[in-house]
């Protein structure tokens, strides 16, 4: 008997010990986590600063400022043109060659970048613009822009983007192309511009591009 439990014991810790080597083994061989890196980043996205900036300056108003802008974002974007989901004709050829993880390499470079202040230029419409991105448009049901995108702009990291000091004749276009369809990448903001006039759209494009 005494024999017998002996035996027993003497396999149940060789199968432990076999269990726990093969759990170090597995440990050691294991892939790393993927870590994106902003200059491997900046080396990929050389041909992005042409219409996107890499200095500081703000660019051409009808291309986005990325810097800033949260990693998940841009890496969503740009998966989405890739995938037609998005669509634009340079942007789909840009984001063709990428694989995933050069996407999140070139979001990281721009992530890591310091956004480049912008101002509100339309005196007139400021105060329709502040009234609408603070407490959205109550008749319409248009919610408070701020609610996404933060008071101050910055958005809510892997949810909303940034807003804040965008051009404004982008922003402008980007709700517009919401508003008609043209973009069709997320049903929220479809939504929400379709109940916007062109004013209203306008006057808040204006008014993001003062936040900071």
């Amino acid at each position: 008997m005494m024999s017998r439990l002996k035996s027993l014991a003497l396999s149940t810790l060789s199968t432990a010990t076999l269990t726990l080597l093969c759990t170090a083994a597995q440990a050691a061989t294991a892939e790393p986590a993927f870590k994106a890196d902003p200059a491997k980043g900046q080396q990929l996205a050389a041909a992005c600063g042409a219409c996107h900036t890499q200095d500081a300056s703000r660019g051409v108003p009808a291309n986005p400022l990325l810097q800033g802008q949260h990693p998940e974002y841009l890496v969503k974007q740009l998966a989405e043109f890739k995938s037609g989901k998005r669509q634009n004709p340079i942007m789909m050829g840009m984001a063709a060659p990428l694989n995933e993880e050069a996407m999140k390499h070139i979001a990281a470079f721009y992530a890591a970048r310091q956004p480049v202040p912008g101002a509100a230029t339309h005196k007139d419409s400021v105060m329709l613009g502040e009234r609408i991105y603070r407490g959205g448009i109550v008749a319409k049901a248009v919610p408070a822009c701020s609610g996404c995108h933060s008071p101050n702009g910055a958005g809510i990291p892997a949810q909303y983007p940034r807003l804040g000091g965008q051009h404004v004749e982008y922003t402008e276009a980007q709700l517009l192309a919401f508003r008609s369809g043209a973009r069709g990448n997320n049903a929220q903001m479809t939504a929400i511009a379709a109940k916007m006039n062109d004013a209203e759209i306008k006057a808040v494009a204006d008014y993001v591009a003062g936040l900071r």
